[in-house]
């Protein structure tokens, strides 16, 4: 029988969330708890403080996350020295200095108009990628096969149909179109995910978007079907830049 082999990340002396969250459920302090044990989480806490209280109730919210993983993240956070601890504390804190760019939807420093991206001149303006989330920017940022500007369009939970606040961003997105490049647009790149629902959501887009660009196209081979473009490597995501179709 196979053995499961735990992935080991590196220390440093400014951890980072995932190395927390990795190490929070790697703490032995804090019992497994089996399926149904999980269930009574809520009444077990009534023993905590309502500070751990509070806290398991927000974190347990979060993705992949949950309420046994909260406890442990609780457990794990008040057994760090207090200079790691402020350290974490600091990051958190720092999340309030992020703001959404008012052109494409990223994520931006407050202080800052725009972001990096739609502030660079470098880049290419009259080609624009639209994304359903910000992290499939950073994954495609980082194979360097796109050279243009982006849109977040925000993740859809109705199976593809164009949701209230999609669509004014599509709508934000013409006015930009119509007042800096004169109505038309060289090239519209849908990078949504290669699902039933992702090609139910690139239709729609491509209806939404016809009238205003020379040319639509789609992320082409490399991303398997039901695949995520967040998780896609960097080789992948540049096969895919250049195969789009």
């Amino acid at each position: 029988m196979s053995q499961k082999r735990k992935r080991i990340l590196p220390r440093s002396s400014s951890p980072n969330i995932e190395t927390v969250l990795w190490e929070a459920s790697s703490f032995d302090s804090i019992p497994k708890r089996s399926a149904s044990e999980v269930s009574t989480l809520t009444t077990k806490n009534s023993m905590l403080p309502k500070h751990i209280q509070n806290f398991i109730e927000s974190f347990s919210k979060l993705p992949s996350v949950g309420p046994r993983m909260a406890h442990r993240l609780a457990f794990y956070l008040l057994n760090l020295d207090k200079q790691t601890f402020k350290k974490i504390e600091e990051a958190l804190l720092g999340l309030k200095d992020i703001d959404r760019c008012p052109k494409c939807f990223f994520i931006k420093d407050a202080e800052k108009n725009l972001c990096r991206i739609c502030s660079d001149k470098k880049r290419n303006n009259n080609r624009i990628t639209i994304v359903e989330r910000e992290t499939d920017i950073i994954s495609i940022e980082k194979s360097g096969a796109f050279d243009g500007i982006y849109l977040v369009l925000g993740e859809s939970s109705t199976r593809g149909k164009l949701e209230a606040s999609q669509k004014l961003r599509l709508k934000h997105l013409k006015k930009i179109i119509k007042k800096e490049l004169d109505g038309e647009l060289e090239e519209l790149i849908i990078a949504v995910n290669p699902t039933s629902e992702g090609d139910y959501l690139a239709q729609n887009i491509k209806n939404e978007l016809k009238d205003v660009s020379k040319e639509i196209t789609r992320l082409g081979r490399g991303i398997p079907t039901g695949g995520e473009i967040e998780f896609a490597d960097e080789e992948t995501l540049s096969n895919a830049f250049q195969s789009r179709r």
